[in-house]
């Protein structure tokens, strides 16, 4: 019977789980039984005891507080609290009790309840009736018939009521003590058991465990290391021998079986490994199966080899393409025409095509662009051909449309004919090239051939259209410079005759401004003189003041900082500032109309003064009024005379 390292592996694990499955259980068992011990000490046993000590004391405090209630006729808070415990105190712990007594087990206990809340209820109506009735007033106390009546009540009612209630709580009270201890020793005694489980359950995994890990690494390690010896071997490139040696009925028999199968293999892929070492690609050799990586690893290499062999030929094609044709574009990048020649006749040779144009666009001011045929190979009557390709027109124009290769193999009968001294025929491929460099097009390249062009022969055409575009543009920037260059010399001609008619331009200027400094001065001169003469203020549209002379600051008592940023009306009189007069007076003002007359003006130590005041709107550029000029006079002695 064939007994598997996993079988028995799992055999192992499977009797540890079971082991834990049952130590789970019991534990889990026991767990609910602590569980429910706490749960029954903390919502039932300890609040009853709580409840049944709160209830001692509810009672002892009503003894108190009617007894105050007779003796203390001026003590109203204990008169509050005793009527507080009738109509709340009471209720609530008679209703939490209640709800706990549902779940007690011991008859006598309920009875006993009972029995306190009973005689509890008689006390509290005795308490009402003769107590908390009767004396109320001030008169009630000074009764002696009801003074008395409630004393006595105290004595031979209240107080038995009292002992009597509180005899019967206690014997509850000592009940529910002795479930609440008898409730700890269960849990202690549930905890005790779950601690012995647990420790002797452990020690049985332990042991077992031990011992399924023993038996089973002895089963497994043995032959393990007889295999690793081998591995070892092969991993330092020995290829050993068959030892023959037999094994379980196990993974570890057809682990044996699939290595000696691996060195039969491994002897034949090294000797087409040095096959292929060789340079022998065509050696034969067969993977031990679909799934054989290494010997589908070379066969992959001897294919990527070949493949790489042929690809370092296609780019050593392509580098020396580009190496010559490089000379080429240096040695005529200065004649277009020679240039193209001599690019399209080396191109259909060295691509082995039959057929060849080079179309270059030209530009002129005013007109649509357009391409010509520069250069060609091979083509009918070459000395004739003149030939404009626009935008979008044909192959070659829609290649400089969309600014990307051509490539067809299905060419039109009517699209071109090679001919030869034996006939002509209709060529099997065609390719259009772009000459695009930095998303700009300066032409076209086409080649047709009898033979369709390979990948790396197209990727070839696009690099050289590149190089091509970008020489093509050095050329025509270097027309373009040397253009320049000719209109420039003939501007610096223009421009040196333009210097001497400036020059001369400049020496009435200076002239000129010297006049205009000469009269700039007598105006500041003269302005000079005003102000030296005459009070001036400087106003905005507003009314605001922006300047002020010393004549006129002298004459009204004020200093500069005090004046600026006021208004005009701070010179005027009371009536004359909520005239109608006065606000038409800066209407006209701003709008450009000059004001002249003698007015009364009021300076800052409070005097009045007549002045003769001439008001001057001054205009910007824009035609706006900027500033308001006043020249002033003081003519207040001639009026007083």
């Amino acid at each position: 019977m064939k007994f598997k390292i996993g079988n028995k592996i799992f055999g192992g694990f499977l009797i540890l789980i079971i082991l834990f499955i049952v130590n789970a259980s019991i534990i889990f068992y026991n767990g609910n039984l602590i569980d429910q011990v706490v749960n029954r000490s903390s919502e039932i046993i300890r609040p009853s005891k709580e409840a049944i000590n709160d209830f001692i004391l509810l009672v002892t405090r009503s003894k108190m507080l009617v007894t105050n209630w007779v003796y203390l006729q001026s003590n109203t808070d204990d008169k509050e609290a005793l009527k507080d415990l009738h109509e709340f105190e009471y209720p609530e712990l008679k209703e939490r009790v209640t709800n706990l007594m549902k779940s007690w087990e011991v008859d006598s206990q309920k009875v006993l309840m009972d029995s306190a809340f009973a005689e509890f209820e008689k006390l509290m109506k005795v308490e009402q009736e003769v107590v908390m009735t009767q004396l109320v007033t001030f008169e009630n106390y000074e009764d002696p018939l009801t003074k008395l009546l409630a004393e006595d009540a105290i004595e031979s009612q209240v107080i038995p009521l009292t002992a009597s209630v509180i005899e019967n709580l206690t014997k509850v009270a000592e009940v529910q003590q002795m479930i609440t201890e008898e409730s700890d020793a269960d849990l202690k005694t549930a905890a005790d058991q779950l601690r012995n489980i647990t420790i002797v359950l452990g020690v049985i995994i332990v042991i077992l465990g031990l011992l399924s890990a023993f038996f089973m690494a002895r089963s497994i390690t043995r032959p393990i290391n007889y295999i690793k010896d081998v591995v070892v071997k092969l991993g330092k490139g020995e290829l050993v021998d068959d030892s023959g040696r037999k094994f379980n009925n196990d993974e570890i028999g057809e682990m044996a079986a699939a290595m000696d199968s691996l060195i039969h293999g491994l002897r034949s892929t090294t000797f087409f490994a040095e096959n292929i070492g060789k340079g022998k690609y065509d050696s034969e050799f067969k993977p031990l199966s679909d799934h054989d990586v290494l010997g589908n690893a070379l066969l992959e290499m001897r294919s990527n080899l070949a493949r790489v062999a042929e690809e370092d030929k296609k780019r050593n094609w392509s580098t020396e393409g580009l190496a010559k044709f490089g000379d080429i574009l240096r040695k005529n990048n200065d004649n277009i025409e020679k240039l193209s020649d001599d690019i399209i006749r080396n191109l259909v040779k060295y691509m082995g095509a039959n057929q060849g144009g080079l179309y270059i666009i030209e530009e002129n001011e005013g007109d649509e662009p357009f391409m010509t045929l520069t250069a060609c190979y091979a083509w009918d009557k070459k000395k004739y051909i003149n030939q404009q390709v626009f935008r979008g027109e044909g192959l070659a124009g829609q290649v400089w449309q969309e600014m990307d290769t051509i490539y067809l193999t299905e060419v039109p009968d009517n699209y071109i004919r090679i001919t030869s001294g034996l006939g002509d025929s209709n060529p099997k491929s065609i390719l259009i090239v772009p000459l695009k460099v930095n998303e700009e097009i300066y032409g076209v390249v086409e080649i047709a051939s009898f033979k369709p062009f390979a990948e790396h022969e197209v990727e070839f055409v696009e690099k050289m259209a590149e190089s091509i575009a970008s020489t093509v543009s050095s050329v025509k920037i270097n027309a373009k410079t040397q253009k320049l260059l000719e209109e420039s010399q003939e501007m610096t001609e223009q421009m040196r005759s333009q210097e001497e008619e400036m020059r001369q331009n400049m020496e009435e200027l200076q002239a000129t401004q010297e006049e205009m400094q000469r009269g700039q001065a007598e105006a500041e001169n003269a302005m000079e003189a005003i102000n030296q003469s005459v009070a001036t203020v400087e106003f905005d549209p507003d009314g605001k003041i922006v300047n002020v002379n010393r004549n006129f600051l002298d004459m009204f008592g004020y200093t500069k900082e005090e004046l600026l940023g006021e208004h005009h009306r701070i010179f005027v009189t009371k009536e004359d500032k909520a005239s109608e007069e006065y606000k038409q007076f800066w209407r006209d003002l701003s709008s450009g109309v000059m004001k002249q007359n003698e007015y009364k003006r009021i300076t800052k130590a409070g005097q009045t003064k007549f002045m003769k005041e001439n008001y001057a709107p001054i205009r910007s550029r824009d035609g706006s009024i900027s500033r308001i000029m006043l020249f002033a006079h003081d003519v207040t002695e001639y009026v007083n005379a």
